[in-house]
């Protein structure tokens, strides 16, 4: 069977359309899925923009819903299942796996993030189909959720799960989100589900606008909150988030992905004010389970399908890319077929 991925090749390179043949067997636990549809995340966007290093050539893309069509032997899913999968390809067995930190396996691999020149050809998101190797978590979705839903699970909703699983019950306290991109309105409408009550601030307007419509109340800068959940990368928002922290307050920084100026921090008012900073990169096997099931109980509520804009084909991926930097859609969808 022949299938097509889009090749990148660095900055300022545009996308190859390759078409290659599906391996004739698959490994043990391994899995051929057909990619239904992928999302352009935006760290796909500092990717290509040479503001995040990647290993070149590569088949970028890690947001992707898809259906099952092969198996390798002893494989948790069926042919026909429609899933998602998550970013990171852990070992098992390693010190950090068997630890309980596996999405920072000592032997890891990452969907969407690897070179070409290792061998695994199908291995991003913008593409025909996937391989997703022994010890990707693959998690089934309902045939009702919509691609457009479905598709961020594999990072931006599991992140935010992975934080909310970094501090205590949210019900009753005071949260603040810095960043109303997909992660932040996502983490809005986690936090309010959970009972929190969240102010979610952004330069934006129009995204401070749109985080009112995630379960936000607020966009007024607060001080005194249980729980702040930075998700911009910008210093001056972690900095935020740490002064407004009241007593046995919760700091859980994911934004910050990339090298930036340092942050001032007052060892003092950590130390007498009982606070806790913690960093969440990647995600556990919990958190995608987690993710799916919030999506499929809660997008009815939140209109999670509106965030999406565009749709492209694999032909079009620098035009997609393009799009993707000037929309005010947070995502940009790309259809393979």
């Amino acid at each position: 069977m022949s299938v097509r991925y889009a090749r990148w090749d660095g900055v300022g390179s545009p996308f190859q359309l390759v078409t290659t043949d599906v391996p004739a067997d698959l490994s043990a636990g391994e899995v051929l899925v057909r990619v239904e549809l992928a999302t352009i995340c935006g760290s796909d966007l500092h990717t290509v923009a040479g503001h995040r290093p990647a290993p070149t050539p590569t088949v970028l893309g890690h947001e992707q819903v898809g259906r099952v069509v092969a198996t390798g032997p002893g494989a948790p899913v069926r042919v026909g299942d429609r899933v998602v999968w998550s970013v990171t390809v852990s070992c098992g067995v390693c010190s950090r796996c068997t630890g309980g930190i596996e999405q920072k396996c000592e032997r890891l691999r990452k969907f969407g993030h690897e070179s070409l020149l290792d061998g695994w050809t199908l291995s991003g998101g913008f593409a025909t189909h996937a391989v997703l190797p022994a010890g990707t978590t693959i998690v089934p979705v309902p045939e009702d959720l919509p691609a457009v839903v479905a598709a961020p699970a594999s990072c931006a909703t599991a992140t935010v799960a992975a934080m909310l699983a970094a501090v205590p019950p949210l019900a009753g306290r005071r949260v603040l989100v810095t960043g109303a991109g997909l992660l932040g309105v996502t983490a809005a409408a986690m936090a309010s589900s959970a009972g929190a009550e969240v102010t979610v601030c952004d330069p934006s307007p129009a995204r401070r606008a749109l985080a009112l419509r995630f379960g936000a109340v607020s966009s007024a800068l607060p001080t005194g909150v249980d729980v702040a959940f930075e998700l911009s990368g910008a210093a001056t928002a972690v900095e935020t988030c740490l002064s407004a922290l009241d007593v046995g307050g919760h700091a859980v920084l994911a934004g910050s992905v990339s090298p930036g100026p340092a942050v001032t921090v007052s060892p003092e008012r950590i130390v007498r004010n009982l606070l806790t900073v913690t960093g969440v990169h990647n995600y556990r096997p919990e958190h995608l389970h987690q993710a799916v099931a919030f999506l499929t109980a809660a997008h009815d509520r939140f209109p999670f399908a509106d965030l999406v804009g565009d749709h492209f084909g694999l032909a079009d991926l620098d035009r997609a890319f393009g799009s993707a930097a000037h929309s005010s859609a947070l995502r940009q969808a790309v259809d393979p077929s």
